[in-house]
Formats: structure tokens, C-alpha cells, sequence
């Protein structure tokens, strides 16, 4: 039911998540990215503005990307065997930690959050 096997069209899921901004029922860009868990927790709690709010936010985190650093947050676990895909190179590598300390310092994400991410890129080395 849940496509993880091909990538993410970036585009799509910006339009997805504003839209779970202006229409009461929000989680539709979590189902696209092959996400059903958060989506049906954005499902059920729609009624508040908390799913509202984080859709705002991860839409704005989408438009901060671009399409390469998407697909490797998005989309870095390859289907056939699990791991995660390589880094190109420490150019590539440096980059994507700048970008990311760029969404921390915005307050986009956690320091928590970056942290994380950070490790987890640089244990792709």
C-alpha cells in the first residue's frame, strides 16, 4: 500500500504538507512520504492545531532543501538491502551538517534533532 521503493517528488509533498495547514484534516504529506504511523497520528489528532502547526513547519523544512538533501533525508534507506546510502564525498557530507545547523539555528529542529542527524551522517563515512 505504502510505496517506499521510489523517490519522493519534493514538490508533491510541499503542496501536501501546506495543505495540511489550511484544511481541517492534516497528515497527508506523512502518507505520500510512506510515513502511515505520523500520518495517523496527524490523522487523529486534526483536531487540534498541534498536526497543523508541525505541517507548517515541515513544509518550510522541505523548501529549505534542496532536491538532493531531500531524497537523502527523505529517502536514505535503500529498499534492497537496508542500508543507508553513501555520501558522496566530504564536500557533500560538510554541506548537508551546514544545512542542517542552518534548520537548528532557524528552530526548525531540536538540537536533539541535529545532533542525531549529525551522527548519522557522519557513521555513513
Amino acid at each position: 500500500m505504502f510505496d517506499n521503493t521510489t523517490p519522493k517528488n519534493r514538490q508533491v509533498a510541499i503542496v501536501l504538507a501546506f495543505a495540511s495547514v489550511a484544511v481541517p484534516v492534516a497528515g497527508f504529506h506523512k502518507f505520500y512520504l510512506g510515513q502511515p504511523g505520523w500520518g495517523l497520528v496527524y490523522l487523529l489528532l486534526s483536531w487540534t492545531p498541534i498536526p497543523h502547526v508541525a505541517s507548517a513547519i515541515e513544509a518550510v523544512w522541505y523548501l529549505t532543501q534542496d532536491d538532493t538533501q531531500f531524497q537523502d533525508n527523505l529517502n536514505a534507506i535503500a529498499p534492497t538491502t537496508g542500508a543507508l546510502s553513501p555520501v558522496n564525498s566530504v564536500a557533500t557530507l560538510a554541506e548537508s551538517i551546514r544545512e542542517l545547523d542552518k534548520l537548528r539555528a532557524d528552530g526548525l529542529i531540536s538540537e536533539y534533532e541535529f545532533e542525531q542527524k549529525r551522527r548519522q551522517y557522519l557513521d555513513r563515512v
